[in-house]
């Protein structure tokens, strides 16, 4: 039987809401879950998840996995965890190289209409600035991860990825204080 999130999930794998601007076309990666009370909204999928179509599937992931303290076998376990980026398709690059900005279309086509279907989500992981953005407003990252009390239903986390290295080692209260919330939050709900 097809539920509502069912046809949810394969209206938005069959988007082309902003396929001109796709360098790769579209392919979007998600995963959701009607059991998962755990939801990862993080920025875009990069040129690895896009080719595999498995959300972080790379450097990235393994570092967000290590941080959550968790295996693979837990984070890609649809049942336990949900997967939602801002943006579901891979963006392209910029001319420094680095991954362009989700595409500011998707998000508002769908993180409202999969939300509705997903009410037993307890604890929803903002990963990097854009998800902090949206959910949580104008803050800075630093700030958003640092005040946790401040959005309970929301665990904001830096972007896992190289550039990140520099920042967590010039803020230590990352490792100390919000790396084991993050791993408590993460044990109790999956």
């Amino acid at each position: 039987m097809t539920t509502p999130l069912d046809s949810l999930a394969a209206q938005a794998r069959a988007c082309t809401l902003c396929a001109a601007h796709l360098p790769l076309g579209p392919r979007p990666v998600f995963r959701v879950s009607s059991t998962a009370q755990l939801l990862i909204i993080g920025q875009a999928p990069g040129t690895k998840v896009h080719a595999t179509g498995i959300p972080w599937n790379d450097a990235s992931g393994e570092r967000l996995r290590f941080w959550m303290g968790i295996g693979p076998d837990i984070f890609y376990d649809e049942s336990r965890i949900a997967i939602m980026p801002m943006g579901f398709c891979y963006p392209g690059t910029l001319p420094n190289g680095g991954d362009a900005p989700p595409r500011p279309e998707c998000a508002p086509a769908w993180h409202d209409k999969f939300l509705a279907l997903m009410p037993q989500i307890q604890l929803t992981l903002l990963v990097g600035s854009y998800a902090q953005k949206r959910y949580l407003g104008g803050k800075s990252m630093t700030e958003n991860v640092r005040d946790p009390a401040a959005h309970p239903r929301f665990l904001a986390l830096p972007h896992p990825s190289w550039r990140t290295i520099g920042w967590e080692a010039k803020n230590a209260w990352f490792g100390a204080d919000i790396l084991p919330r993050l791993r408590g939050a993460v044990a109790a709900l999956t």
